[in-house]
């Protein structure tokens, strides 16, 4: 099941019209408008915690959608240039 996987995101998700008007509204909801909240000290801090939490789960599905149509995933990130 596991190597079917990215195929069924990729047929829900893209191939379904009903799947794509799904994650558009995710995409809307959840991934749209997040960023870095600024002012607010500790609180800033939590709702971007929850901006970040909230994209990632868009951004795991993009990324199962786009194995499914056989992309390689990204390179990682080096943290150490940083």
């Amino acid at each position: 099941m596991s190597q079917n996987l990215p195929a069924l995101y990729r047929d829900i998700f893209e191939t379904d019209r009903r799947g794509q008007v799904i994650m558009e509204d995710l995409y809307r909801r959840f991934a749209a408008h997040a960023k870095v909240h600024t002012s607010g000290g500790i609180d800033a801090v939590l709702k971007t915690y929850r901006d970040s939490a909230h994209r990632e789960v868009i951004e795991y599905i993009t990324l199962m959608i786009n194995r499914g149509n056989g992309v390689a995933d990204p390179a990682p990130e080096d943290d150490n240039n940083a």
